[in-house]
């Protein structure tokens, strides 16, 4: 009998559906010759909902957290140089605004290899690192920022306050959608964050996923799928505010928020004020706005199907690049498989010689586009388009050319 399960935050029966995707493996879990060979892949339903109480849109979970974020994760933030720059400018910003020095404390959740923390610590800041991966934290070591490996909750946050590690300055990037327990997790800012400290988090924004049709935005790692409306409202609950936000063009437009303690004295800006008036103008506080996204995510399969169909008719090699979690929700929702992609190219050494899930597409290192020559390169990540085309313009040597295939398949000229 299926059972209709609670929301994530509110406990509010889930009755009903944003976008259903099917049967889908772990966009993370890329799989050796050997796991390829024994056939013992696994995938689970990957099935979104609205809460028509809070309206966090919210994924079901089948798998749980602990099987997701394991030692053999596969995502390295550093091996973007765009992002690396994203968080260098982050954390000039953020020293400069908020006068850190080598008497503060900058904490970041989920800080994988170092990405971040590393450009305080070249600024003499203090910093501690809370990651779940165990292979992540270590890179995060060796290059020389102190990392704990921890899921953060509540009761993490605690244990930071009680040994005196309450922070002046917590980051919180792309890591609120990931957490099943959406509430537990925010609980634990409010323990280790200083009174008067500030908390940023960065998610890309809900308005863009539903207006752009960013539907491979969706996977198992992404529990939530966030607006301010209902992340206010998870903070709220948890004795925090938010008083600022930035909008940010990564992630296909993103969100910086910036949180304080309730009774704290800032002020929210006119920037806060604004994006409330836009999330309500768009309708994000009406149920009826989450209808009919389903057959706008069917339009851009059915965009991408006829276009490997026709380079299939013409006799044209087709190859991806960015063996990205968001290109494996893609390519799995509309079949693909070998027979339509030859290769994907992927600068991360730790999943160059695997295989992506469920196509089973090989991951092979950039260098070897050369011995294909694909007629076509389709841009998995589409949020790095601009540095991934600088990247690979010699395929323009033997006639290559990009493709982008969201929100509909396009040729780039």
């Amino acid at each position: 009998m299926t059972t209709t399960p609670p929301c994530r935050f509110c406990r509010t029966p889930l009755t009903h559906t944003f976008l259903d995707l099917g049967l889908q493996p772990l966009a993370n879990s890329y799989l050796t010759p050997e796991q390829l060979a024994a056939g013992t892949e696994q995938s689970f339903p990957l099935h979104t909902r609205v809460c028509h109480e809070c309206f966090l849109v919210q994924a079901d979970d089948p798998v749980s957290a602990e099987a997701i974020f394991d030692e053999g994760y596969a995502y390295f933030s550093s091996y973007s140089a765009s992002w690396v720059e994203h968080a260098k400018r982050y954390a000039t910003a953020m020293a400069e605004r908020f006068n850190l020095t080598s008497d503060s404390l900058v904490v970041e959740i989920a800080s994988n290899d170092g990405y971040l923390l590393q450009h305080f610590v070249a600024m003499d800041v203090p910093v501690l690192g809370i990651e779940p991966t165990a292979n992540t934290a270590q890179a995060a070591v060796a290059r020389g920022v102190p990392t704990e490996v921890a899921f953060f909750n509540a009761e993490t946050g605690r244990n930071l306050a009680a040994r005196g590690l309450r922070a002046d300055l917590m980051a919180a990037n792309n890591v609120l959608a990931h957490v099943p327990d959406i509430d537990d997790f925010v609980a634990g800012f409010q323990h280790a964050l200083k009174p008067d400290g500030v908390l940023t988090f960065e998610f890309p924004h809900l308005l863009n996923l539903i207006e752009l049709v960013q539907f491979d935005t969706i996977y198992h790692e992404h529990f939530s799928y966030l607006s301010l409306l209902a992340v206010e409202r998870v903070l709220r609950a948890n004795g925090l505010r938010p008083f600022d936000v930035d909008l940010l063009p990564t992630h296909g437009g993103s969100l910086r928020l910036f949180v304080c303690h309730a009774g704290s004295g800032r002020d929210e800006t006119e920037a806060l004020k604004s994006l409330r008036a836009a999330e309500h103008a768009a309708g994000l506080d009406r149920l009826e706005t989450y209808g009919g996204f389903a057959p706008r995510v069917r339009a851009v399969r059915d965009s991408f199907l006829a276009f490997l169909a026709k380079a299939r008719t013409e006799g044209k090699a087709v190859a991806a690049y960015g063996a990205a979690a968001k290109g494996n929700t893609f390519l799995n929702y509309c079949g693909a498989t070998t027979d339509d992609i030859v290769a994907v190219y992927d600068a991360s050494l730790a999943k160059q010689g695997r295989f992506l899930p469920g196509s089973h597409v090989p991951i092979l290192a950039p260098a070897q586009v050369v011995d294909a020559k694909p007629d076509y390169l389709v841009i998995l990540p589409w949020n790095l388009k601009a540095e991934i085309m600088a990247q690979m313009a010699h395929i323009r040597d033997w006639g290559g050319r990009f493709v982008i295939a969201s929100p509909e398949t396009r040729v780039a000229p």
